[in-house]
Order: C-alpha cells, then sequence, then structure tokens
C-alpha cells in the first residue's frame, strides 16, 4: 500500500516538475475522482497525460507509466458511463505478469499484453509478457492523426465486401508496421500465441484479426483480444464447456431491417451444440431475459439483434428488445452479473466508424453489462454471413473451450474458405435456409474480412 501511495504522490510531483521544465500547464485530473459525473455528450477528455507518460518513459519508469494509462483510461469511461466502475484498484506490472503468467500454466496458451497510446508526436507501444521484463516502444511515424487516418482507410476498405485484396493487404500492412512489427522480433522469441490489446483513442475499434504483414493476417499467428483496461477484468477461471447457452433475438423489427436469418441462427445453436434455450420475437423481452436467468444461470447469453455504439452521449447506445430498447447505460440492469455470464454475443451490431464516443462504448461493453467477455462486430455483417460465422464459433467453442481462440479458429476457417451457408450440416439441421439469404454468397465472398473481420472479442479472453 504504502508503495502505491508513493507512486501516486509521484504522478502529482511529476506533474508539477513538468511544469517548470516544459513551461506547461499540466492537469493531475488522473489522481482525482471524477465528480460531479460529466453529463455532456462530448467526448470525455482522457485523464492520460502524454507528457506525464512520456517522462516516466524517458525515465524507464514503466510501471509507473502502465499505472497511469489504467487510471487514465478507467476514469475516462466511468466519465462516459456516468458511474463507477467495478475493480477500483491500482495495477503494478509485477501482478499483470503473474496473472498472465498462472493463465499460461492454466491453459496452455502464452498471453501478451500490449498497450498502444497514440499521441500528437508518436506512438508508445508497451509489451508486458509473462516471462521477461516490460518492453517500451516509441515509433516517431506513429503520430495519433497520421495513424488514425490509416485506421479509417484500413476499415473503410474492408466494410466494402468487393473491395480488391490488394487494397485492404496493404493498408492493413501499414498498420501493422506501426502497430506490431516493432514487437513482433520479441513476440516470437517468447512464444506468444495470444495478444491482448490496451488501445488508446482513434485505436479501440482496428479490425485486429484483419492487420497483415504482408503474408498473414494477425488472426492466423495470434488469437486476439480488446481490453479497457487490465484493472477492469475478471480473471476467475470457469471451463464454459459446462454452461449452457440462452439464444434470444428477432427476425422482425418495427422501425429497422429485418433479420430474417436469426431463427436459423438461433436454433441452430441450441439444437446442434450447446444444451439451452432459444427465445424468438414476441419472447425476446427484457422481462424474459431476466426471468430465464433467475431460473437458470445461463453461462453464455446470445442476442441476435440489432445493436449501435452510436455518436454523443452513452444514452445513444443501444441493445435492441423486441419491445423496446435497452440504452448502454441501463445494460447493467440486465442482471448479467448475477451470476456473472462467460461470454454476451451480439451478433448483429454495428459501431460508428472513427468516432471516440463510440469507441468508448465497444470496448468497454463487457465490463458495462457485467459479463466477464463479449463478442461483438464493428460493422453490420451481411444476415447469411453472420448465420455462417456463429454457427461455425459454437462449434470451435465446444472443441475450443478457449474463447479468443474458438474465435481466432472460426476466422481462420472462414478465410481459407472451410465455411459455406450451402450444404452446412448444423443449418441443414435446423430447417432449410432462405432462398435470398443463401443468393450471391459462396465460399469465395465469406473469405473476405468484412464477414469475419469485424467480430471482436473484448475482456476476458480466456
Amino acid at each position: 500500500m504504502n508503495k502505491i501511495k508513493l507512486t501516486l504522490l509521484a504522478f502529482s510531483t511529476l506533474s508539477l516538475s513538468i511544469i517548470g521544465l516544459y513551461g506547461l500547464k499540466i492537469q493531475t485530473l488522473p489522481l482525482k475522482a471524477i465528480s460531479p459525473l460529466a453529463k455532456s455528450s462530448k467526448l470525455p477528455v482522457s485523464r492520460l497525460n502524454p507528457e506525464v507518460l512520456k517522462k516516466f518513459l524517458d525515465n524507464k519508469d514503466i510501471n509507473s507509466a502502465i499505472m497511469h494509462v489504467e487510471l487514465g483510461w478507467k476514469q475516462q469511461y466511468e466519465e462516459y458511463v456516468q458511474g463507477k466502475l467495478p475493480f477500483n484498484r491500482v495495477i503494478e506490472v509485477k501482478e499483470i505478469r503473474q496473472t498472465l503468467n498462472n493463465i499460461s500454466q492454466q491453459n496452455g496458451k502464452k498471453s501478451a499484453l500490449i498497450y498502444a497510446i497514440p499521441t500528437p508526436n508518436h506512438l508508445e507501444l508497451i509489451l508486458v509478457t509473462p516471462g521477461k521484463s516490460p518492453i517500451h516502444k516509441r515509433i516517431p511515424k506513429g503520430k495519433k492523426d497520421i495513424l488514425v487516418n490509416i485506421v479509417s482507410k484500413f476499415r473503410t476498405a474492408i466494410v466494402n465486401p468487393n473491395s480488391p485484396r490488394s487494397e485492404y493487404l496493404n493498408l492493413g500492412k501499414q498498420v501493422h508496421d506501426l502497430l506490431i512489427a516493432p514487437l513482433e522480433t520479441e513476440l516470437q522469441a517468447q512464444g506468444i500465441n495470444n495478444l491482448i490489446f490496451c488501445l488508446g483513442g482513434g485505436l479501440r475499434t482496428v479490425p485486429l484479426a484483419a492487420i497483415s504483414d504482408g503474408k498473414q493476417f494477425l488472426v492466423e499467428k495470434y488469437s486476439l483480444g480488446i481490453i479497457p483496461a487490465f484493472n477492469l477484468l475478471d480473471f476467475k477461471p470457469v471451463n464454459i464447456r459446462q454452461t449452457q447457452v440462452l439464444a434470444m433475438g428477432a427476425s422482425q423489427f418495427k422501425n429497422q431491417e429485418p433479420l430474417p436469418a436469426v431463427p436459423l441462427e438461433l436454433s441452430s445453436i441450441t439444437s446442434n451444440q450447446w444444451q439451452g434455450k432459444s427465445l424468438l420475437n414476441q419472447d425476446f423481452t427484457l422481462a424474459n431475459l431476466k426471468k430465464q436467468r433467475a431460473t437458470f444461470p445461463f453461462g453464455i447469453v446470445h442476442l441476435a439483434t440489432h445493436a449501435e455504439f452510436s455518436p454523443g452521449s452513452v444514452k445513444e447506445s443501444y441493445i435492441q428488445f423486441w419491445d423496446t430498447q435497452v440504452r448502454l447505460d441501463e445494460i447493467k440492469n440486465l442482471g448479467l452479473d448475477k451470476p456473472p455470464v462467460q461470454l454476451l454475443v451480439l451478433s448483429a451490431c454495428r459501431t460508428a466508424l472513427g468516432n471516440p464516443q463510440a469507441e468508448l462504448g465497444f470496448a468497454g461493453l463487457a465490463v458495462q453489462s457485467g459479463a466477464k467477455a463479449a463478442i461483438a462486430s464493428l460493422w453490420t455483417v451481411d444476415d447469411g454471413g453472420t448465420l455462417a460465422l456463429m454457427t461455425q464459433f459454437y462449434q470451435q467453442l465446444k472443441a475450443n473451450p478457449i474463447k479468443s481462440e474458438a474465435l481466432r479458429q472460426t476466422q481462420i476457417a472462414m478465410l481459407k474458405q472451410q465455411v459455406t451457408l450451402k450444404n452446412n450440416p448444423a443449418i441443414r439441421g435446423s430447417g432449410s435456409l432462405p432462398a435470398n439469404i443463401v443468393a450471391n454468397l459462396d465460399n469465395r465472398e465469406l473469405s473476405h474480412p468484412y464477414y469475419w473481420a469485424g467480430f471482436t472479442l473484448i475482456g476476458n479472453p480466456w
């Protein structure tokens, strides 16, 4: 405790010293509680100060740098959601390394944590692994405006299912050269096979799986996930195979586009692969979700419905139920933390491209909902493509109970043209597929990253 107090005091002392050194006025907000909570629709002010962070890193004090990032981003999320988040504690590097090491021994996956902090003058990368001291790399070419521009172009190319392979591969390699390449040698030397990204503004909605080194997609080398901050994760090990699935959704909506493949999506999950319950349309209500969870503690909740992570305040983002929209600031009322849901899946959501508030909502989904982890999509995927991916994912989750690995194997199967809607045993066993869903879809098209790269694991990857 004394060490933590001294470190926090160092933040304040260091901030004052930088004023004298640089002639800058630097806020010390990372050390203060947010009171009153922000009500504005503007992006919450980042509590992470680039000059303070730079000073820590220049002094090779990576431990204090990581604590500064963790505190800063946690408080930014709290301001965005207009409430306190759980796990209010300070995480030091030695605890992160020990946690990664413990999990590696439990499941055989060797994980690394990557902090990527864009600043106006450069990109700061910090790598934490279970086996060695943390590594810091400063990337002068990764200035925030340049990096965000590349990421935006990269995502725009992928969201177009007709974009040529050369376009998204070239842009994906530009992202790789800034975000991954500086750490690649160390990742390979330590045998890392799972990457957990803690990303700064402008990077939180990058389609990580489709980043490319020019030969392979990143998902072909690592299982992947994002987190809002390490101190917000729940690391208690649970065997997900021992749980059941509550699959709910709607195929028809009053004011939104229909999702005709949803009935087959739900039935394919609970009929062919997992024990559980499937509820559709009029039965897809908030009251029914709470009732079903009170009757049986379903560990996986799958919601096949429209969801939006939108610009503006947290109140502008929502999940569509049959009878109502549940806003993101109300999602904690779903009761997914009592007992904790191991995995929340949103199979038809989308996130506003390049919008900072939408990024915060997406990256903080698992924490805000109370689930240990969530899978959501960065953009709305074709209805048939979502059906194919979700059917494959639940098959993989039975074989690979590590959530990030199951998603990885699903995405690899799609990019290698091993997933099809036609003649798919899981789907065929659930009923006939409407012709309008399979029209113009084949293996070649499903291999485009538009169909698989937007699905992202958020929170505890194990």
